[in-house]
């Protein structure tokens, strides 16, 4: 290939996108981080019911992951954001005007509908688009929008939580206040959660604008719509027509095989990779960092900080969030995927036993929070720059064409299960387990994650999408 042709600026203006569909999904995953003790507070919540509250939104992403493969195979990827965006859209007016619990536990199941599908979609899209070598930089710039959602949706809790402070003081009567100050003032968590509207309704017009998958159009045999859109990104036409027949090609040897999707996904070779992919996606989940992202103010307090304060810690974690997933892209396809993982996954293990020695001692020795916050940041730095920016890139680039949809669903189906235990069992734990058990549990969750990527798990970085499924198929 001779990516000296490659259209780059046109790539990266369909992985970003594409991208804002992570935006998104950081946004609307991190926003109840500030909204917890709140509706709490407002509909009387114990442990269990708060658990649900960040839980609902997991189901729904549960759900919606369950078909992203299914509807984005017999739809496209483009129509399939398209609809992620408008359920993105009705989930955050939703929430903003909910007149109780169970119509604000609707609007969250929708906007988790929404996060299933673009977890899936967005970064199967960009993987599609983007040539392999600068495919794990790209479909890090997913990752690189979930972050910025979340930082976006701290910045936002934090601002709107200074706002209702201060507008508080202008309400005379807070009998009747009007929805403004009721959304701003009097239930800032409805202006935190609404919010997304805006986001959202950008998403829902600015993917107008970008053509359908080139490797989905050749799998409907819509070869020339395929090549025009190729001919864009490769800039020539010998490199388009050889992409194409290059995909063509392994569209066509699965095909020979004569079985059904769900049979030829249950091919050993193939369903090996779909169990192995289930594995680091759901034990990536236990090794604490949704955890750290839903609850993150909560586990502050708990150290003894107001919940100003809190928040603006929370604000600090996802700006480095953010930072170390720059970092990420641009060292992805030089060092490896493997090789982070390794680096960033031992990272993770000491900073999460310095938290745990923190709650274990830390008061007792009258050591600063500030101690807490830096084990945090280098925790969530840890995170970031490993399985945050690898785990999506693998599930994206392991799979055949022909079960791309089907077999990242299954894996994010996984990921998802074990997002919302972690959502629903994490006051749980830290109640009863301590916050020193707690992050001891997740400390040990991070050895099998390591085990698996050393042994069962190829390189990836360099190769094509139609290399890596060769690979994969021996």
């Amino acid at each position: 290939m001779n990516n000296n042709n490659v259209n780059m600026g046109y790539v990266i203006f369909l992985s970003l996108v594409a991208a804002l569909g992570g935006f998104l999904f950081g946004y609307d995953t991190a926003v109840v981080s500030g909204t917890n003790q709140q509706v709490a507070k407002l509909f009387g919540l114990d442990e269990m019911q708060l658990g649900w509250y960040v839980g609902c939104a997991l189901v729904g992403s549960i759900g919606g992951v369950s078909v992203a493969g299914i509807l984005g195979d017999m739809f496209g990827r483009k129509r399939t954001m398209l609809f992620s965006a408008i359920l993105f859209s009705l989930s955050a007016i939703g929430c903003a005007v909910s007149t109780d619990f169970t119509m604000l536990i609707v609007s969250r199941i929708f906007v988790g509908v929404g996060i299933g599908i673009v977890s899936i979609i967005s970064p199967l899209y960009i993987s599609e688009v983007a040539v392999a070598k600068y495919r794990g930089s790209l479909v890090s710039l997913y990752q690189f929008g979930v972050t910025v959602g979340m930082v976006g949706a701290y910045l936002v809790n934090h601002l709107l939580l200074n706002l209702a402070e201060s507008g508080m003081a202008t309400i005379t009567d807070p009998a009747s206040v009007s929805l403004f100050e009721k959304v701003f003032y009097t239930e800032s968590w409805r202006g935190m959660l609404g919010m997304c509207a805006v986001p959202s309704v950008i998403f829902f017009i600015v993917i107008f604008f970008i053509p359908e998958s080139p490797r989905w159009l050749i799998l409907k045999r819509r070869d020339d719509s395929a090549q025009h859109i190729l001919q864009r990104i490769y800039g020539s036409i010998q490199e388009a027509v050889s992409q194409l027949e290059s995909t063509r090609q392994m569209v066509i040897s699965e095909d020979s095989s004569k079985s059904g999707q769900w049979a030829y996904l249950f091919k050993p070779a193939i369903f090996k990779m779909v169990l192995i992919g289930s594995a680091i996606a759901i034990l990536g989940q236990f090794m604490g960092v949704n955890a750290v992202l839903y609850y993150g103010p909560t586990i502050f307090e708990q150290s003894g900080l107001s919940g100003g304060d809190s928040l603006f810690y929370q604000v600090l974690v996802g700006l480095v969030n953010m930072i170390t997933t720059i970092i990420a892209l641009f060292i992805i396809d030089k060092v490896g995927r493997k090789k982070l993982v390794y680096w960033g996954v031992s990272g993770m293990i000491l900073a999460l036993l310095l938290i745990a020695f923190y709650f274990h001692n830390g008061e007792a020795m009258g050591i600063s929070s500030i101690f807490l916050l830096v084990s945090f940041m280098f925790y969530i730095f840890c995170c970031a720059i490993s399985i945050c920016a690898v785990v999506f890139v693998l599930l994206s680039e392991m799979f055949p064409i022909r079960v791309r949809g089907l077999a990242m669903s299954i894996a994010g189906f996984s990921l998802w299960i074990g997002t919302y235990l972690i959502g629903q069992l994490t006051p749980w734990m830290l109640k009863n387990l301590t916050p020193e058990g707690t992050f001891l549990l997740f400390a040990a969750m991070c050895i099998p994650y390591m085990f698996i990527m050393w042994k069962l798990i190829p390189e990836t970085t360099g190769r094509s999408l139609e290399e890596i499924e060769k690979m994969i198929s021996e």
